[in-house]
């Protein structure tokens, strides 16, 4: 492989003379000098783990090795507990010469040649470099791409799914990390750098943005922020609050479709792109326009990434897709083993409530904001240990509250069997009912009430869909919630020492904290946010009311809430408005 460098000053770097609280940077020499890399170490003052960022491996994949630069730029050594070594651009004489993803002197892809080999072609002596050099250094990976220089692809990122069972599923937590819509288990243990290593042990992953040798700013932004939060994840660098839109959805049976000839390619899809079995994904021509090919998805699916360009190679890619596993998304199942650890402690607080000041003041802002003078049919969704839906059965309404955690719904009916007495006009039941998908006919409730509830949903706007759904036309929704997602769940300091959370403990505060960050509707702002959603959902007539917090939670005793509490009423409207 020729050598050539940019300027005199490229000084040697060695990974082993980085010092506690150091951030070095310049060519680190793999296989007695035959590589030279662009590298920077950063190590905090404390000792960790080490995570190995590569950047580069296909040299046209221009995100990752802009994100890597930056961040290792950016990153300091005192947010970093461990070590982070970042190589800026793997394939680096071929990105400096512009010959895109295959090796241009021996027409090899690096990403297929690994674990490489001793005497092999320049492809194959690099793998064993990187092996050699890099893996064995590392506890994490995380390797960065862009789809080839003639693909497009919906950002995704891939984790290692062919190595023992705890680095699969370390991998597999790593990748949920990212803000992307997908993720994708792979299904081989070599060929590629992260899925060797994390045959070798290593838990991997591989993140997918841009393509077409192309880069934006918007795409290495998003790229560094995924590292960012994998990083913090596996706590060797402090992030912060980083936002979020996506929870990635796992793609699985994955299709990859190869041209049989050479052809004109006109793909009927984009990248991110959903369908159904038996659609067309796109078809190859001749010059005249004669139809050589037909892409037909065999079963429903994603397009994952697709040829950009016009002509497709013989035994080349037209298209990749695969089918969403909806059901592989557990955050639901981790919200509800949470509120179950915390159930009988919300059965003590709420059975105090009731008989507290609270209850009179929810009571009566309730009722300002509905019709009276009859009974209502109420749906209370979030109920927890059913402190609205006894309130308001009190009041003669027919409630039904809904929980996703088993735990709750039982605390709700022990509470309502002691609170209610025989004479209470109205009645109240429970279920156990996710809110994101009620179990109920559309248009059977005049109310649907709910508190602190839409602030813990992995799909807010769907839940806000469904309410819309199953309320009457001109049925009332009122929504009490605060914007939880600024507020750190850690920190107690300034509640009471009787306040509910000094009993809960530091890892189940850390916990929540941990949950929170999983849900894009923690860096949504709110309420602007749920107005918008709700408009989209099918209701109106909004009225909002910033100060219910201050009216409601008045002493700071064992109740209080200092995270300002909104009020959001809203009319669903009527067929044809």
């Amino acid at each position: 492989m020729k050598e050539r460098y940019h300027t005199e000053k490229d000084g040697k770097l060695s990974l082993e003379d980085v010092k506690p609280g150091e951030r070095a940077s310049g060519m680190l020499e793999l296989s007695d000098g035959e590589f030279r890399l662009p590298v920077t170490v950063i190590r905090g003052r404390t000792e960790g783990k080490t995570v190995l960022v590569t950047a580069g491996i296909h040299g046209g994949e221009y995100v990752g090795i802009q994100a890597a630069a930056e961040l290792a730029s950016e990153i300091r050594p005192e947010e970093v507990a461990g070590r982070i070594i970042l190589v800026k651009a793997v394939s680096r004489i071929d990105f400096e010469e512009r010959n895109g993803s295959i090796c241009a002197e021996d027409g090899k892809n690096l990403n297929r040649a690994f674990p490489g080999k001793a005497d092999g072609t320049v492809t194959e002596r690099l793998a064993l470099a990187i092996v050699d050099t890099l893996h064995r250094e590392a506890d994490y990976y995380i390797d960065l791409h862009s789809g080839d220089t003639y693909e497009m692809l919906a950002p995704f990122v891939y984790y290692a799914g062919e190595a023992v069972p705890d680095v699969v599923e370390t991998s597999r937590q790593m990748a949920r990390q990212a803000d992307v819509p997908y993720m994708v288990r792979s299904e081989v243990d070599s060929g590629g750098s992260y899925n060797y290593a994390a045959s070798c042990g290593i838990p991997s992953v591989l993140l997918e943005r841009g393509g077409m040798g192309s880069w934006t700013l918007e795409e290495v932004q998003s790229m560094k922020k995924d590292v960012r939060s994998m990083l913090a994840y596996l706590g060797v660098c402090r992030a912060g609050r980083i936002s979020r839109d996506h929870y990635p959805l796992e793609v699985t049976d994955i299709q990859y479709q190869y041209a049989s000839c050479f052809g004109l390619w006109y793909p009927e899809k984009r990248p991110g792109d959903l369908f159904g079995a038996g659609e067309l994904l796109g078809v190859t021509k001749d010059y005249e326009g004669n139809v050589l090919e037909r892409a037909v998805a065999q079963e429903s699916g994603v397009v994952l990434y697709q040829t950009g360009s016009l002509q497709v190679c013989e035994n080349g890619p037209m298209i990749a897709y695969g089918k969403i596993d909806y059901h592989s998304d557990d955050r639901k199942k981790q919200i509800a083993a949470y509120w179950s650890k915390r159930s009988e402690d919300f059965l003590r607080q709420r059975r105090e409530e009731l008989h507290s000041p609270l209850a009179g003041r929810f009571l009566g802002i309730i009722r300002e904001n509905l019709p009276a003078g009859k009974p209502l049919k109420i749906l209370d969704v979030g109920c927890g240990t059913g402190f609205f839906s006894i309130l308001l059965a009190a009041e003669g309404h027919d409630v039904t509250g809904v929980d996703l955690t088993p735990g709750m719904i039982e605390g709700a009916k022990k509470l309502a069997a002691e609170e209610l007495a025989a004479e209470t006009s109205g009645s109240c039941r429970f279920r156990v009912m996710d809110a994101e998908k009620l179990k109920f006919e559309s248009e059977t409730f005049d109310v649907v009430i709910s508190r602190n509830l839409t602030w813990t949903l992995p799909n807010a706007g769907r839940a806000y869909r469904e309410w819309c759904r199953v309320l009457k036309q001109d049925g009332i929704l009122l929504n009490f919630d605060a914007d939880y997602g600024k507020e750190d769940c850690t920190d107690a300091e300034g509640l009471p020492q009787n306040h509910a959370h000094h009993r809960l403990g530091a890892a189940m505060l850390e916990e929540c904290e941990r949950l929170k960050r999983q849900l894009p509707i923690t860096f949504y702002r709110r309420p602007g946010w749920d107005l918008e959603a709700l408009g989209e959902a099918g209701m109106a007539s909004f009225r909002v009311e910033l100060g219910v917090g201050r009216e409601i939670y008045r002493e700071k005793d064992q109740f209080y809430n200092p995270t300002p509490l909104f009020l959001i009423r809203a009319v669903r409207k009527r067929t044809g408005d």
